[in-house]
């Protein structure tokens, strides 16, 4: 692979850049960078620990081995610090903001979110994971005794908000301070794509696992699996298929990486970005897969969306997300004093619609099944 350093774009992260700002000022550390402190208040917070018990696509009522939320993320972490070393990016603020990009998710996986929003909805208001993400670390996170929150640094913060979409200052005045009229840097740019190339892999390898998908249908469906599914073919074939389909789902996800590592390149240097300033004012993300690789990407996406994510056998998980979150929710607009006494008190400040929604967030698959239980166990009394 050519030359591909970007070191002239990243973020540096020293004491002088005001992105490594924080809202209270402390010390610096002696032999960590404030990007590696960041790093180390995620890993730590609570919210980070309840990805373990948080749907990914899969439950795990039928295997151990199907990703969690925070299974998911440790891949999207080593996909984004990868790429980011490969540019000569800062490899520290890549990681933190994979490590923190999916903080914010409700239990139940997508459906989980869907079917809060929906609620909320009916409030006129909405669901948000990277906003609510953005509340967990500057607010609901208790960690420390000078602060509320995790005290993380600007370019963490606003890559939270901003790593896979782009929020209008006319509609969310109060993410002011997180340059809403720039695009992030290519660190936090990075973050989106590496989810993608995490997941459509993952959940290619989960889906064979739960046996709703098959090489055989992979190769009909996914060109991209196909071409490195038949080379391996052609190169061990004598070995099991199950073997090949992980030879093959590896060779994927490699040339996914590769071919972003080397079209961002690309577009950086057509652009003639020389900066973080200009990459901030290049008109377009600059992160992006080849034409030809966005395509495959798409097609395998699209696959996935039709015969995995709306599958007939995730039909009863996605129902009982639904039950749970709506019956739950509802049950706490009409007894808001049944909530725990932290957020109880917040409801005069918040109303009772976002406070009850910030506490389902935060719940994983287990505890709230055990408060709906409690919920319906109580109706029968």
């Amino acid at each position: 692979m050519q030359a591909t350093s970007l070191s002239f774009c990243a973020v540096v992260g020293d004491a002088a850049d005001p992105l490594a700002a924080r809202e209270h000022k402390e010390t610096p550390h002696a032999y960590r960078s404030a990007f590696q402190r960041d790093r180390d208040r995620v890993i730590h917070a609570r919210a980070f620990r309840r990805l373990a018990g948080k749907t990914q696509v899969f439950t795990h009522r039928d295997s151990d081995h199907f990703r969690s939320r925070l299974t998911h993320t440790i891949e999207v972490t080593q996909i984004a610090r990868t790429a980011a070393a490969a540019l000569d990016l800062n490899e520290d603020l890549a990681e933190t903001l994979a490590l923190v990009h999916d903080i914010g998710h409700p239990p139940f996986g997508h459906a989980g979110e869907q079917a809060l929003d929906r609620q909320l909805q009916r409030y006129g208001l909405h669901f948000d994971h990277n906003l609510h993400a953005l509340r967990i670390v500057e607010y609901f996170e208790q960690r420390y005794a000078g602060f509320r929150g995790l005290n993380l640094t600007l370019a963490v913060r606003e890559g939270i908000i901003k790593h896979s979409r782009d929020y209008s200052l006319a509609e969310h005045p109060e993410l002011r301070a997180y340059l809403l009229d720039e695009l992030p840097p290519l660190e936090a740019q990075l973050i989106d794509l590496a989810d993608e190339i995490a997941y459509l892999t993952a959940d290619m390898d989960d889906g064979v696992e739960a046996e709703i998908l098959s090489p055989g249908d992979l190769c009909r469906n996914v060109s991209l699996f196909e071409e490195f599914y038949r080379k391996m073919e052609i190169r061990y074939p004598d070995t099991a298929p199950k073997l090949l389909f992980h030879e093959a789902l590896k060779r994927m996800l490699n040339a996914l990486v590769n071919d972003l590592v080397v079209n961002t390149h690309r577009r950086v240097m057509e652009g003639e970005i020389d900066s973080l300033v200009a990459v901030r004012h290049a008109g377009r993300r600059l992160a992006a897969f080849s034409e030809e690789m966005e395509q495959r990407r798409h097609q395998a996406k699209q696959y996935l969306l039709q015969e995995l994510y709306h599958a007939h056998y995730l039909e009863r998980d996605h129902a009982l997300a639904e039950e749970i979150i709506a019956g739950l929710f509802q049950h706490w607009i009409r007894h808001p004093l049944e909530l725990p006494m932290h957020h109880e008190t917040q409801i005069a400040s918040e109303g009772a619609p976002r406070v009850i929604a910030d506490y389902i967030a935060g719940m994983t698959d287990h505890f709230i099944s055990e408060q709906w239980g409690h919920v319906q166990a109580s109706r029968k009394k």
